[in-house]
């Protein structure tokens, strides 16, 4: 009934995925290759649960 009021999950999940990049941007600018790799790791994970979110669509 108010499904209007809910949140795009994808939008969440997009959103999550350009911070992770971001961060892992300044980590590998900053010379920290531990963290940037950890990061660039949840970002593939964040952007795989983006594709079987489209697939599913």
């Amino acid at each position: 009934m108010l499904g209007f009021l809910k949140g795009d999950p994808r939008k969440k999940l997009q959103k999550e995925y350009e911070s992770k990049l971001e961060k892992a941007l300044h980590a590998q600018r900053n010379g920290d290759l531990r963290s940037h790799g950890t990061l660039m790791e949840e970002a593939e994970k964040i952007y795989a649960e983006i594709k079987a979110f489209d697939a599913n669509q």
